[in-house]
């Protein structure tokens, strides 16, 4: 009976660890494999691209993989640990060599790893750690996740390699042209980045001035020359018609009136304010209507909505009513399908070094 017992229990507990197994994303394409669904196909396509031919040009194994967290494939220790665990489970890179290269990011989880192949030693481990506070880590706090990825495999083929996408074929003299120009630009915009620091605080200075000198300078009439006075805000209601006043009132515009004492000559300047409540309105064009939105049948997956708009003057009291429609809602494809689809055969088609990883690297998190 004790034994009977015994033998559940441990049939048990090894179902309970089988359940919980360490498993790893299907390795469908040799390049890149974007299971958070993170890269349009145009994107993908493009880093595909330069991949290949960095492959091409220098034999190296460079994979890219996005996924939504560890935790989908029973991982709950580090990044460190699942990245070289998986690197080594696809063989990345060449068996001779160990020159691989996996890029990981691991979405909700707010991770990534550069694993690089054992052949590599900790040579790169300092490198990879700049260009993922650099380059990488600063598009993706912002969720820009395809241009952070972008820089970052540029950067990190440079590290490798000593020259950028598009530049393996280049004589020593176009590449030492090419280092030039980049390090010229990066002087131009290191002064651009001062010289900007040093005009943004001025800039609100200067509008604030200049609008404040356009209201108040002196006017001469237009029609005998002489100058100008200005009605002071008490009184130059008189002067402005209803739907002037009624701007005033609603503080849609500011209107200030000029006057000349020899000919008694009128001028009135108008004044937008940064209140957006209030439009034009197309019976009276004074900026005196207003709308009021609601929804009467909302959108599905299936069916479009509605939305009423009843705009009403406040002036001439003239009111229309605008019916819009509202876009039917869209659902999320999921990523497995979506990258599933996006690879490309010839990519499929390569089959992996048997390349392994000792834990060289670098991490980041945002």
């Amino acid at each position: 009976m004790i034994k009977t017992i015994k033998a559940g229990a441990l049939l048990l507990l090894f179902s309970v660890c089988a359940a919980f197994a360490q498993t790893f994303p299907e390795d469908r394409d040799f390049f890149v494999n974007d299971y958070a669904d993170l890269l349009t196909d145009a994107q993908e396509r493009d880093l595909r691209e330069t991949l290949e031919a960095f492959y091409d040009a220098r034999q190296v194994e460079f994979t890219v993989l996005t996924i939504d967290q560890m935790s989908d494939y029973g991982h709950q220790g580090s990044i460190e640990s699942f990245a070289t665990d998986l690197f080594n489970t696809w063989g990345i890179g060449d068996a001779q060599r160990n020159d691989g290269l996996l890029l990981l990011v691991s979405h909700l989880d707010r991770e990534l790893r550069v694993e690089v192949g054992a052949g590599y030693g900790d040579t790169l481990d300092g490198p990879m750690q700049r260009v993922i506070n650099k380059k990488i880590v600063p598009y993706f706090r912002l969720d820009d996740y395809p241009k952070g990825i972008a820089a970052g495999i540029d950067e990190i083929i440079y590290q490798v390699a000593g020259r950028y996408p598009g530049e393996h074929d280049l004589s020593w003299f176009n590449h030492a042209r090419n280092q030039i120009k980049r390090g010229f630009s990066s002087v131009i915009s290191l002064l651009g980045a001062w010289l900007l620091l040093l005009i943004i605080p001025l800039i609100p200075f200067g509008r604030r001035w200049y609008k404040h000198w356009q209201r108040n300078h002196a006017r001469k009439c237009p029609v005998d020359g002489s100058r100008m006075r200005r009605y002071l805000e008490e009184t130059e209601d008189e002067k402005l018609s209803p739907g002037q006043q009624m701007e005033e009132r609603l503080k849609s515009v500011d209107h200030d009136v000029w006057y000349c004492d020899q000919c008694d000559h009128i001028t009135i300047t108008s004044y937008p304010t940064r209140q957006k409540i209030y439009g034009a309105c197309h019976n009276c064009n004074h900026r005196t209507l207003e709308g009021r939105s609601l929804v009467t049948a909302m959108p599905s997956t299936t069916q479009s909505g509605e939305r009423t708009i009843t705009w009403t003057c406040h002036n001439c009291n003239d009111v229309n009513v605008e019916h819009r429609v509202i876009p039917v809602t869209r659902a999320r494809s999921s990523s497995s399908s979506s990258s599933s689809s996006r690879s490309s055969s010839s990519s499929r088609s390569r089959s992996r070094g048997g390349g392994r990883s000792s834990g060289g690297g670098a991490s980041g998190k945002w």
